[in-house]
């Protein structure tokens, strides 16, 4: 084998390695998939809880969500919104920057603990700011560009709409952490503000509440395996049991019986299989009487044969030696008829003998003979013994053997071979041939 051939068959072996590992996992899987009804019924249960859980515990993290931020939104909005009405409407049309950095810092420390920050114009016309952070603190880049522009849209006065701006507010995420911005300018002319809050504390809250649906989740998820296991063994123990009373009254226990409890479809199934197991024993015990009369029948008949069987052989044997005997007393008329007597009475001792032997094989006290013989001999010395040779032709290579009974194999081949030349006429053609699959198999041929 070259190097190039021996690479070759150990890629094949490989892939062929490969590949039975692989049907082998298939497989066990497909016999795990689609066998365990135990499985199936916890993996169901499981997906059934799972589905609820998550169902229940996203609503319940919804409405919790909303309620939180929305009662915190509604308090940090009217506390800004009373707080621009009442300092920061307080202030000059046209207030200086310290007056509004002092009024922003005095909003800032409501009961909210929000950042503002105040924009407005000087006795100078100069736009100036005022934080309650300083420099560093709320800044007007902080607020979206979205939201100052709905700040500083003026709204049509209508009966409906009795000013001319209103508060907006919107949510935004910087750096992960979550916050509150709104703005609105003052009722009757002053500053514009604005307000951050953060949300960082309901956000907290909020994830404490994801965490603990999400175990109550998984625990719910544990305890419907649990039910779904418990459950399963409830209704899977019965059909067990059904299971193993079967495969006992296929075995040939007809006594088996399962043990019936409760009312439902589980125990109609049981008595069922005890109605049906107790009509088979009932049918199988009758059938088996039946046997054993026919049997003790034809044992009693076969023995009460015997006794006139062996009186009028004698007889037959009395004539026979007459017609044998030259000048014997026997009329030429008579003689085709005492040939015949002989004859049939030979006949009736063989099946007597049959029936006899046909007796002990179903008692268990006969015993077969068994030898290694040649078919094809034992058929020629079954042919020669009958005086059959010009009547029949055989058909049969020497050399299949057998492990058989020869005494009983000739009394079948006699009774084939003779009822054909009776009824049917020679010559009679018997052949002989081997099967194949006897070849390949592991018994004889």
């Amino acid at each position: 084998m070259t190097q190039k051939q021996q690479e070759q068959q150990e890629h094949q072996e490989h892939h062929g390695g490969s590949r039975g590992w692989s049907a082998a996992r298939k497989g066990v899987w497909s016999r795990l998939r689609f066998t365990s009804l135990r499985l199936r019924l916890v993996v169901v249960f499981g997906l059934v809880a799972l589905t609820a859980a998550v169902s229940a515990s996203g609503i319940a993290y919804w409405l919790n969500r909303e309620a939180v931020l929305t009662r915190t939104q509604d308090a940090v909005l009217g506390d800004f919104e009373q707080e621009m009405q009442n300092r920061a409407g307080a202030l000059p049309e046209r207030p200086t920057q310290e007056e509004l950095q002092y009024t922003a810092g005095q909003m800032a420390n409501s009961s909210q603990r929000f950042s503002v920050l105040l924009i407005a114009e000087d006795p100078h016309g100069r736009t100036v700011y005022g934080s309650s952070g300083g420099l560093s603190g709320f800044s007007l880049q902080d607020v979206p560009v979205s939201l100052r522009e709905a700040v500083n849209e003026r709204q049509k006065i209508t009966s409906t709409n009795k000013h001319a701006y209103h508060l907006y507010w919107q949510r935004i995420v910087a750096g992960d952490t979550p916050y509150l911005v709104a703005g609105t300018r003052t009722i009757g002319g002053g500053p514009t503000g604005f307000m951050l809050k953060s949300l960082e504390p309901e956000a907290k809250d909020l994830n404490s509440l994801a965490w603990s649906l999400g175990i109550a989740t998984g625990l719910a998820l544990i305890g419907s395996a649990l039910l779904a296991q418990a459950l399963a063994t409830t209704v899977l123990k019965p059909v067990q049991r059904l299971g193993t009373a079967a495969r006992r009254l296929g075995e040939g226990k007809l006594d088996t019986r399962l043990r019936v409890s409760g009312t439902d479809e589980l125990a109609d199934l049981s008595r069922t299989f005890n109605k049906a197991a107790e009509a088979l024993e009932k049918r199988v015990a009758d059938m088996a009487a039946r046997d054993e009369a026919s049997r003790r029948f034809v044992a009693d008949m076969s023995h009460e044969l015997r006794t006139p069987l062996t009186a009028i052989t004698a007889v037959t044997e009395v004539l026979e030696e007459e017609l044998e005997f030259e000048g014997g007393g026997i009329a030429p008329m008579v003689e085709p008829a005492v040939r015949l007597v002989v004859s049939e009475t030979r006949r009736l001792n063989d099946l007597v003998e049959n029936l006899m032997e046909v007796t002990r094989f179903d008692a268990g006290t006969a015993r077969l003979v068994l030898d290694d013989v040649d078919i094809a001999d034992q058929i020629t010395a079954c042919i020669d013994a009958r005086a059959w040779l010009d009547a029949v032709e055989l058909d049969a290579e020497r050399g299949i053997h057998a492990r058989i009974d020869p005494r009983r194999l000739d009394v079948i081949l006699a009774n084939l071979i003779g009822n054909a030349l009776k009824h049917g006429g020679s010559p009679v053609r018997v052949s002989v041939r081997e099967e194949s699959g006897a070849e390949d198999g592991d018994g004889d041929g």
